[in-house]
């Protein structure tokens, strides 16, 4: 067992000290820890951007702030909620901290440049705040919609160079995990015995190593676009503003899986462990992980069924939307059958993963009524995206990243949390968030379009009931966050394995030293056996 003080104080580096011990760390655990607190700060200013956006909208009319400020508030919640947590949230915290022991290593292949992907994500954070405080704020939206964001007045220019410095953060990152997993896994660890939540990091990773510069390089496009008034983009100049379209969505829809495919990493760890049975389909997991990194790549255009494609076009972008549900269904049927039959042992983090597979199950499934094109037409741009995008989101990776908090906490901080609170917190998290997003799907099949700062008297009393959720939700995480940071001083010391899991991050001391392993540790063969667990926890119950 470590010691969680010695821990924060004992420098990584000789030569550093104090504060400069964390800033100039290439240890990976630090620099986890680093994006932890940076996450989890810029995660509380977007929720309440988005409280106060939903505040405004409770009512018809102007409430507390004006359109232009509406439109700035809303513009920041979008890009901090999507490039400064959705992102980067579990790759980043847990991927750092978790990756190279998992795969029995000491560090990740490119230390420094770890560090310097951190203040990457730092800079551009600090410049999508600042663009806030400009004269002007942006106000576009988190898309950057052309022609719009080129022929409007505010300080665009500002939030779309955060973006691309943020997307140059998760990029690095990614190529440093590719490169950690070929190159310093253990020896005695095959391709099908490395975890699964490292499996989905390595996926990931190839789509934001792929998919990233079509991003980056038209973000700089639409700053040039700007500044020198190019005409790429501008219809008045000759340019195309669908060919915007076509290059964002090419990769925020791989985005998608960029946010997704860590979260189903971290319920594929959750569910065994709690179930006491290993993960049903090992084999069909990793693959649908790659499938999905793949064919999410291929169905960008289905953001796009009213800008006027073909209908060729519409009908084989709706095709892959449906074949892309594929290997997600298979994710979901693996998790259930893992928990037939098994030694159920409900905990916050159990219960996170629960909510997670009914709330993007939901998500996914009003998704498809999205990929169709004949009911896309109807609720396109309405409210009903809005639903979905959130469910998926933030009823997928938002609550797999909250169970992942609530499972890697003891590990990462060497102290237990209070029970009792994190399911209260968790229970109005989950009744906080269903009556925010379900009347939206209502309000979207009502007509009710998005992105709108006012709207007609019949959608009051839907925005007013989702208003409500919304505060609900938000006093629920907040009480979570109030659990979890009060227990690294008050928590119970917590011993190198609280759950009984099975990757190697449980072989070592809680929290984990300055060198991970001091001998080569040994690979559990798969499937694991969790009949000496089981055991023990009947032992302990009786």
């Amino acid at each position: 067992m470590s010691d969680v003080k010695s821990f924060f104080e004992t420098p990584s580096d000789p030569r550093f000290s104090g504060i400069w011990a964390w800033l100039l760390t290439t240890d990976h655990k630090r620099i986890g820890l680093l994006y932890m607190f940076a996450i989890l700060g810029w995660f509380s200013l977007a929720l309440i951007f988005g409280l106060l956006i939903r505040t405004e909208l409770m009512a018809a009319g102007n409430t507390i702030m004006g359109a232009q400020t509406y439109n700035a508030v809303f513009t920041l919640h979008g890009v901090i909620m999507i490039f400064l947590f959705i992102i980067p949230g579990i790759p980043a915290i847990f991927g750092n901290f978790l990756l190279p022991i998992q795969i029995g290593t000491d560090d990740v292949f490119f230390p420094r440049l770890n560090l310097f992907s951190w203040y990457l994500y730092i800079t551009g954070g600090v410049l999508a705040l600042l663009s806030l405080f400009a004269k002007g704020p942006a106000n576009t939206g988190w898309t950057f919609y052309v022609p719009f964001s080129i022929s409007a007045k505010t300080n665009v220019s500002l939030t779309v160079f955060a973006a691309f410095i943020l997307g140059m953060s998760s990029m690095l990152t990614g190529l440093n995990f590719i490169t950690t997993v070929h190159r310093m896994r253990l020896k005695s660890m095959g391709w099908l015995q490395i975890p699964l939540f490292t499996w989905s990091l390595y996926a990931t990773a190839w789509v934001q190593l792929l998919a990233t510069p079509v991003i980056s390089i038209t973000l700089l496009l639409v700053i040039i676009e700007r500044i020198f008034g190019g005409g790429l983009f501008d219809p008045a100049k000759g340019g195309d503003p669908l060919l915007f379209q076509h290059l964002f969505w090419m990769y925020s829809h791989p985005a998608v899986y960029i946010m997704i495919l860590p979260a189903m990493g971290v319920i594929s760890e959750i569910i065994p462990v709690f179930s006491r049975k290993s993960i049903f389909g090992y084999k069909a997991i990793v693959v649908s992980s790659l499938a999905i990194a793949v064919a999410g790549s291929l169905v960008w255009a289905h953001h796009m069924y009213t800008s006027g494609m073909s209908d060729v076009a519409v009908f084989v972008f709706s095709l892959l939307t449906f074949v892309v549900a594929i290997p997600s269904a298979v994710k979901v049927f693996s998790w259930v059958a893992t928990m037939y039959k098994g030694s159920i042992l409900m905990t916050p983090p159990f219960f996170f993963a629960l909510c997670f597979i009914y709330l993007f199950s939901v998500g996914g499934l009003t998704g498809l009524v999205l990929g169709a094109a004949g009911t896309n037409i109807h609720v396109h741009d309405t409210h009903f995206v809005v639903a979905h995008f959130h469910f998926v989101m933030f009823g997928g990776t938002g609550f797999a990243f909250f169970g992942a908090l609530h499972f890697w906490w003891p590990k990462i901080f060497g102290r237990m949390y209070d029970f009792k609170k994190a399911y209260i917190a968790a229970i109005m998290i989950t009744i906080g968030f269903v009556f925010h997003f379900v009347p939206m799907f209502i309000l979207g099949l009502q007509g009710m379009p998005r992105r709108y700062y006012d709207y007609l008297p019949q959608f009051e009393k839907g925005n007013f009931l989702a208003g409500f959720g919304g505060y609900i939700l938000v006093i629920g995480i907040f009480f979570m966050f109030y659990n979890l940071l009060s227990s690294i001083k008050k928590g119970k010391v917590a011993q190198s394995d609280p759950w009984g899991g099975t990757t190697l991050e449980w072989t070592v001391p809680s929290p984990p030293p300055l060198h991970n392993f001091v001998e080569a540790p040994e690979v559990k063969p798969f499937p694991y056996d969790f009949t000496e667990v089981v055991e023990k926890y009947r032992t302990k119950s009786s």
